[in-house]
Order: structure tokens, then sequence, then C-alpha cells
């Protein structure tokens, strides 16, 4: 039995009767589409599968829209469940392997994007969401803490490990 989705923009119109912060939510979609499949991109490697991923995350938070807690904005929330939504798509689907490019990189990271993207492919979870959402998303400290259930200081830190470990992998194949 396939499985039936709605498509957000209709649930927004559902929604609306309802009240609550479906508005926020729209406005959110809206603004920040294509940031969230970016995002959900480098996290399932395929923009279709980023895509289907995005709209689950919105047609969840909208279903789900009364039981954000007020903590942090209502964007970190949003964030929170495009994150989860395309980490669970990897987990129900099989991630194309990576293929090993071609071409040189040099100490700057400069070079053969695909060999960036196998770097931080590398990088442990924690790591890569951190980097995602810090420069693919341009979110702050607090967003990033609130959309991943991490302290501030944690996320700085993890930035720093992130940096650390792309610096020592790209030395390596520099070497």
């Amino acid at each position: 039995m396939a499985k039936e989705t709605t498509h957000p923009a209709d649930l927004f119109q559902v929604a609306s009767r309802a009240g609550a912060t479906v508005g926020e939510i729209e406005v959110i979609y809206r603004q920040r589409f294509n940031r969230f499949v970016r995002v959900a991109q480098a996290i399932t490697r395929s923009r279709e599968t980023a895509v289907d991923a995005v709209q689950e995350a919105f047609a969840s938070v909208l279903r789900n829209r009364h039981s954000y807690r007020g903590s942090g904005s209502v964007e970190s929330w949003v964030w929170s469940s495009v994150v989860n939504a395309a980490r669970q798509t990897v987990r129900q689907v099989a991630a194309a392997p990576l293929r090993d490019p071609e071409g040189p990189i040099d100490a700057n990271g400069a070079g053969d994007d695909d060999r960036l993207r196998l770097l931080i492919a590398a990088l442990p979870e924690r790591q890569r969401l951190v980097l995602f959402l810090r420069y693919y998303a341009d979110l702050d400290y607090r967003a990033i803490a609130d959309a991943l259930a991490l302290e501030i200081g944690t996320v700085g830190a993890t930035l720093n490990q992130a940096h650390g470990n792309l610096r020592r992998l790209l030395a390596e194949v520099s070497n």
C-alpha cells in the first residue's frame, strides 16, 4: 500500500482554521525552503530525497504544531524537525555510496567540491550536522543548539572539533 502524503501547502489551508502558529510556520516555510532543502540534501545526499524530507518535516510540524513548547524559536523547532526527517530518510533508504573523485585538494581546502564533501562525510554525525546548520543554513549558535537539543557551548566545541578534523583530513589528503 502506497504511503499517502499531504502537500504542506494543503495543510496550511486546513490548519489555518485551527489557528496556533500556522502563520509563523508558513512564513518560515516560504522564506527558508531552499535552506531547508540544502541542509537536508547535505544529510541525504540527494536533492529529490531532501525535498521529500523537508515536505514530510513540514507536514509533521503542522500536524504537531500544538506540541511546540515555546523553548527556543519556532524556526529552531522547525529546523529540528527537518534534520530529524532527513536523518530518518537516510535510515530508511540506503544512501548512495560516495565515490572517490579525482583531483587534488590543497591545504586551504580549495579544490574539488566532491572531495571536500567526502571529507565532511567522514566526520562524526554531530559535527556534520553542526557544520551543515552553521554554513548551509547560516544559523547562529543558539538556533543550532535549539535545533539539535545541545548547549551553546557544545555547539561551539563541536564546530571547533569539526574544523580541526577537517584540517587534519585535508593535511592527510595533501600528503
